[in-house]
């Protein structure tokens, strides 16, 4: 009798796979384009992601939503981020799509795993509905040290960001708090916060699931000055030339087909040799500021992946690392470059639209957008106990997934069961698959339609097609991405069928996933006030 009841017991305890549960890690940064990571084909040295991506796997074809808020959204939930409420950013715009804040129809990934035995916790960027009372501790995470937003990256920073205010388990806390050993930069901050939490996991012998959330490279672009001059210099080559070595080391790494071809400098883009030697200089500080960031990123990867093998804790822990969001082309042709030092911590920079033409390399658009260079995202997992290294140029899982598969992946690998109703409230059934065939290489991984909208962008992909649409107004456009991923050839005209087709699929999805209805003019402008409106075409 006692055997068969330890029997039923290791039979709760132990995921369908076989084997101990596994730690769980997401780690995702803020702002940054696909090509940005050496893996990916970036010119920034990012040693410790390179070892990851070395030992685990690589995804090309990994997307997320084009924006923070409705990505981060969809992660917390497995959800298309309308079912959540957050459709655009924070404010209530009175339509249940576009709440501003995470609703009652939907659980996170901590809420679930709580019931799975384990420990949940995150650090860093929120920004799914603070301010309307949605904090990580209501929504499952037993610990937590974050910002509702994002923005601050220095324990002494000034300007527009500078009055953000940290929490810890909830509690308002000092930016100068001792226990965070001051003054500090963000991506310390948050990763060794991680490591305290992941300690006090295994003091009480659980798993852990964290979500790691970095606020860079988000804009005002800063990082500390022995960083940044490390990059001075480096960016003169611009924009053009860089760009065309980051597609050959695209190339060489196996990312992508040769026959697509690199996206032209779009038309109000200068060329970079029409500038003047003060433009290059100063365009050239902007980007080794914002190349200072991912650096500070990759080194804090390192610190982490040395605590988890100090903890013994590695070789089962699944690491994901990811970007909420193409490159981010806000403030334009010029960016912005303000203060006196600029990148120091009393600095105004954003990167603006010429370097973000270079971090989506080689794609179209960019954050916002739901063209390829807005929501293609790199993707990389590590799992030593369970996923087999995977490099070379053949070694890519080119499978499409999206941000709706996280959520299913943690249920299947934490043994966790994903509730119909929570808290007395129906919940809206998981939109995405277990990533595990893919990491594992036992089982399928169906194929299935993906969806996008933001801001009136929209897309839609079915197989290797892709019907995709810039602003509400504006005409759908088609593209065959097994031949053409960086959307040259636009086969509308020569498809209508296809177009409808696909169109119509789009709609329906709209309608079911909250999508409709929109909000009327002045979105975001004032709470509650928009107006019902009927289907965009």
């Amino acid at each position: 009798m006692k055997i068969r009841l330890l029997a039923l017991l290791l039979t709760l305890v132990v995921p369908a796979f076989g084997g101990e549960k596994p730690n769980i890690v997401i780690i995702m940064v803020d702002d940054m384009g696909i090509s940005d990571i050496a893996p990916y084909g970036g010119e920034i040295p990012t040693p410790n992601l390179d070892a990851l991506a070395k030992g685990g796997v690589r995804f090309s074809q990994f997307y997320n939503t084009g924006r923070c808020c409705p990505t981060r959204a969809s992660l917390l939930t497995g959800l298309y981020s309308h079912q959540t409420g957050i459709g655009w950013m924070t404010n209530d715009q009175g339509v249940p799509g576009y709440r501003g804040r995470l609703n009652e129809q939907c659980v996170t990934i901590a809420e679930v795993l709580n019931t799975a035995g384990y420990l949940t916790a995150m650090t860093g960027k929120w920004h799914v509905g603070f301010e309307s009372g949605v904090t990580p501790a209501s929504r499952g995470f037993q610990r937590s040290l974050n910002l509702p937003a994002g923005g601050l990256h220095f324990s002494n920073q000034t300007g527009s960001k500078g009055n953000t205010q940290l929490y810890l388990n909830g509690e308002n806390v000092a930016k100068n708090d001792p226990r965070f050993s001051p003054p500090w930069y963000g991506a310390d901050l948050w990763t060794e916060q991680g490591i305290r939490f992941i300690d006090e996991a295994i003091a009480e012998e659980k798993p852990f699931f964290l979500y790691l959330a970095h606020v860079a490279p988000h804009f005002p672009c800063m990082a500390p000055e022995e960083t940044i001059a490390k990059y001075r210099g480096k960016y003169l080559a611009g924009w053009d030339k860089l760009r065309e070595d980051r597609y050959a080391r695209q190339i060489k790494l196996g990312l992508i087909d040769p026959n697509w071809p690199l996206t032209p400098r779009p038309d109000q883009i200068p060329a970079w040799d029409s500038l003047s030697d003060a433009e290059k200089t100063r365009y050239d500080d902007m980007m080794a500021i914002y190349a200072a960031m991912i650096d500070e990123v990759d080194r804090n990867l390192g610190k982490f992946v040395s605590a988890l093998k100090q903890r013994d804790q590695l070789d089962n822990t699944l690491i994901l690392f990811l970007s909420d969001n193409g490159g981010n082309a806000e403030a334009g042709i010029k960016g912005r470059y303000e203060g006196e030092h600029p990148g120091d911590p009393h600095s105004n920079v954003f990167i603006g639209q010429c370097w973000a033409h270079l971090n989506d390399t080689p794609f179209r658009k960019y954050k916002h957008y739901n063209h390829e260079g807005g929501i293609a995202s790199p993707l990389i997992a590590h799992w030593p106990a369970s996923t087999k290294p995977r490099t070379g140029p053949d070694g890519w899982i080119d499978t499409p997934t999206h941000l709706i598969d996280l959520m299913a992946t943690c249920v299947d690998l934490g043994g966790a069961d994903y509730p119909s109703s929570f808290k007395g409230e129906a919940i809206t059934p998981m939109e995405g698959q277990s990533l595990r065939p893919l990491l594992t290489g036992e089982g399928t991984f169906s194929e299935r339609p993906l969806f996008w909208e933001h801001e009136g962008n929209a897309a839609i992909r079915v197989g290797d097609r892709k019907l995709v649409r810039e602003g509400i107004g504006g005409l759908w456009e088609l593209y065959d991405l097994k031949a053409d991923r960086t959307e040259q050839h636009d086969l509308a005209a020569e498809s209508p069928e296809e177009v409808a087709s696909l169109k119509a699929q789009w709609q329906t999805w709209a309608r079911r996933a909250m999508v409709l209805p929109k909000p009327g003019k002045g979105k975001g402008k004032a709470k509650g006030k928009g107006k019902k409106t009927t289907a965009p075409n």
